[in-house]
């Protein structure tokens, strides 16, 4: 006994030491920090401890706080290396090697942007030619989370570029990396940070998107989730169960069918495929665990659902979503399935319901085995309602509110960058109105956190996609270009790459990703390196009537407009009100004639407003003119 309290107050007289010490996982080795900026260095170590980072021959000290956090700048240093980067404190030492100074660049976004290297148009090409020490990249782990990171959720290392490691890489990040290191001849590391099919509400910091219309409760949500969720999912249940009472009268009576103890038996008995009905419908289906099943139960996998459902479990809510693609796997809480008969509810509103492979639900266990259910289940009718969504929880992926800038982004804060690229707005396709705040508000937000308020910022633009357009009429995807473009154009430090000549109207995931990944680097040209070029396509700024005319004029058009395979442009719209028709159009140098379009009554111009227009319109340099809505003047 004497010995223990012996060693017990030693341990008590011996203070948090170096065996803390330790770097922020951005720093892993071959990593590239920014030229020409202050650099800083962050990490752990022992509480009150002296720490002293050296980089190329600079050193610069500081003390980790009362929970062993610490941050140390460093001066400004031009491009070089390879250097050593050391950390010290209390006599122990912890090191990264390889160290280049060049430029970073952060690459964000959703599946377009993650997409792989390897599955890239004439990959195998590239591939023989990536031998490139120069260049280098890091994948940030996906991570969603419910209050902002000090750090990335794993360890996560820089990967200097070879034609073993491109295939792992952005293809569009390395493609637009690969061409501006020829240029500048600097080190060039870029830092992927996507997830698909993500919505931008998820990567916009707490602060800035509460500010946003009626996003503040949605935050505080998300806020109380992280310290106390099953209170915060009784106040989303509570959200969800109001809004299913605002629009749907049959709400209150029907909630009964959530009880176990429901008698279903006058429902149909269906295997779900599909309902092909718009509106409610009800699901119900029971399966029969022993008592090992039922403590090892953890999730439900239902497959995909059209399109938003809500999910209980034996009376317990356990999930729900509004993505039609989406598979619903669940994580239910220990304790709800129970040993014996268990009840499976789905309430589903939208035209599939259930859609997935009936082999395909299952309950999850922990050691990683399934429970098939029933291939049949109790189905009912609900009420024909159509053209409404239901609000997720502000923590579902893949619609979380600034879940994905705490997990993925917060991490970096600190690092410099010469440049952001963001390739992202299908998921957000429904809501270009939106958007046009969003976007900007994003911008801001990473600028001000990273501390560079003239951060440049690359957008690509949504490209072609979706059903072809053989008459004028709305468009969801234009209408987000067009929410872009206006983003770009009122902010000084961005460019825009329009890529609608490179879309796939089948795949939402085009390969072409060399010609975007080359249109980004002339845009970094201009805005981020400050080359006196055009940063990318033709671009329409002013229609006007001439006589019987009207005469829409362009900048940036490398030379003057042509058309390919005619002597005319297609997808010219013109449009008095809500009427439009498609118009005749001419290049003339610089210009676009309307013949005879100038007809009473029109007063806006549109071209390639469509989701998947054909275009022929191009600038003399080869890239597609921009589409555009103007005001005739």
């Amino acid at each position: 006994m004497k010995q223990t309290f012996l060693l017990l107050a030693l341990a008590a007289c011996v203070p948090a030491h170096a065996a803390d010490l330790g770097l922020a996982r951005i720093f892993s080795d071959h990593a590239v920090l920014q030229r020409d900026q202050p650099i800083a260095v962050w990490g752990t170590a022992g509480a009150g401890g002296k720490v002293t980072v050296t980089l190329g021959g600079r050193t610069a000290s500081a003390s980790a706080d009362a929970q062993g956090k610490w941050k140390v700048q460093l001066p400004p240093q031009p491009a070089g290396g390879p250097y050593a980067l050391t950390v010290a404190s209390d006599g122990r030492e912890v090191s990264r090697a390889d160290i280049l100074l060049g430029d970073v660049y952060l690459c964000a976004g959703q599946s377009n942007m993650e997409f792989l290297q390897r599955a890239s148009t004439n990959a195998i090409g590239a591939t023989y030619t990536a031998q490139n020490d120069r260049i280098r990249y890091l994948n940030v782990p996906r991570n969603s989370a419910l209050a902002p990171q000090d750090d990335l959720l794993a360890p996560a290392a820089w990967t200097p570029m070879n034609a073993d490691t491109i295939g792992d890489a952005s293809a569009v990040c390395y493609y637009m990396a690969r061409s501006l290191q020829a240029d500048y001849k600097v080190p060039v590391g870029f830092i992927q940070a996507s997830w698909g099919g993500t919505t931008i509400q998820g990567w916009i910091g707490a602060e800035s998107l509460r500010t946003f219309g009626d996003y503040k409760t949605g935050i505080d949500l998300v806020a109380q989730y992280g310290t106390d969720p099953a209170a915060a999912q009784r106040a989303q249940d509570a959200r969800t169960e109001a809004w299913w009472r605002a629009h749907d009268p049959a709400t209150a009576a029907q909630r009964a069918f959530v009880a176990p103890d429901f008698d279903d038996s006058a429902w149909e008995s269906v295997t779900p495929a599909g309902s092909g009905v718009d509106g409610v419908t009800w699901y119900r289906t029971t399966v029969t665990l022993t008592d090992a099943q039922a403590r090892a139960a953890n999730a439900l996998h239902l497959g995909p659902v059209d399109t938003y459902d809500t999910t209980w479990v034996n009376g317990q809510r356990v999930g729900g979503a509004g993505l039609a693609w989406l598979g619903r796997d669940y994580a239910v809480p220990a304790g709800v399935f129970q040993p014996g008969r268990n009840v499976i509810v789905m309430r589903v509103l939208g035209s599939g319901g259930m859609t997935g492979a009936p082999a395909n639900r299952t309950i999850g266990l922990g050691d990683g085995q399934a429970i098939p259910l029933p291939a049949a289940w109790k189905v009912r009718r609900g009420s024909a309602l159509k053209g409404l969504a239901v609000p997720p929880a502000p923590w579902d992926m893949l619609t979380s509110y600034t879940t994905l800038y705490n997990g993925m982004i917060a991490p970096l804060v600190g690092y410099k960058f010469k440049l952001a690229a963001w390739y992202q707005g299908e998921a957000n396709a429904d809501a270009a109105d939106e958007y046009r705040s969003l976007l900007p508000m994003l911008m801001r937000d990473w600028r001000q956190r990273f501390g560079q308020p003239a951060l440049p910022f690359l957008v690509v633009q949504l490209t072609s996609y979706g059903a072809t357009a053989t008459a004028p009429g709305d468009s969801s995807w234009a209408e987000l270009r067009a929410a872009q473009a206006d983003t770009v154009a009122h902010d000084p430090h961005a460019g825009l790459a329009v890529t609608l000549d490179v879309g796939d109207r089948f795949d939402i995931h085009p390969t072409q990703k060399t010609v975007v990944g080359e249109r980004l680097a002339r845009a970094a040209r201009a805005v981020a390196y400050g080359a006196k070029t055009a940063p990318g396509s033709p671009t329409a700024v002013a229609a006007a009537r001439k006589v019987k005319d009207i005469v829409v004029t362009f900048r940036d058009t490398g030379g003057g407009l042509k058309t390919y395979s005619a002597d005319r442009a297609i997808g010219f719209e013109v449009c008095a009100g809500k009427a439009c028709r498609y118009a005749d159009a001419r290049v003339a140098g610089d210009r676009i004639v309307l013949p005879g379009a100038a007809t009473a009554g029109v007063t806006r111009v549109r071209y390639a407003w469509a989701d998947a227009p054909f275009v022929n319109l191009f600038g003399g340099d080869g890239l597609p003119a921009a589409p555009f809505r103007l005001e005739v003047r």
